[in-house]
């Protein structure tokens, strides 16, 4: 079996194996000499995974794929998002109107405060 086949296998049998919130932080990331490497996004989940290593190399085993150990290692996603400047929406006109209104109608609160954030990081549209 080819290298990236061999790979697609594993990822599917671990995105069956692994509890929903383990399998989403983590993902399969190689298989050598008989040890399927997993990356954990963080080190919680590389304790989680860790402890589950027998369980996971049974589970491959069982489904025909040579497996004598899991191996997990972390290896955060690098997520660009991070970096970009946030997007300013656009806050309708009339919208703006009546919040502004409705923020010189409160006695001041948190939610006052709220709003009249939202008016000042607004752009408005005309």
């Amino acid at each position: 079996m080819a290298h990236a086949a061999l790979l697609l296998k594993l990822a599917r049998i671990y995105e069956h194996t692994a509890p929903g919130h383990l399998g989403q932080a983590s993902r399969v990331a190689n298989y050598k000499s008989g040890t399927v490497v997993i990356h954990a996004d963080n080190g919680a989940v590389a304790v989680k995974l860790r402890q589950m290593a027998p369980t996971l190399a049974r589970e491959f085993s069982n489904r025909g794929v040579e497996c004598s150990g899991v191996q997990v290692k972390v290896q955060a996603l690098e997520i660009s998002d991070h970096s970009k400047a946030p997007v300013q929406r656009l806050l309708p006109a009339r919208a703006g109107r009546e919040l502004a209104e409705l923020a010189h109608e409160m006695r001041p609160s948190p939610l006052r405060e709220a709003i009249e954030t939202l008016l000042a990081r607004s752009a408005k549209a005309e």
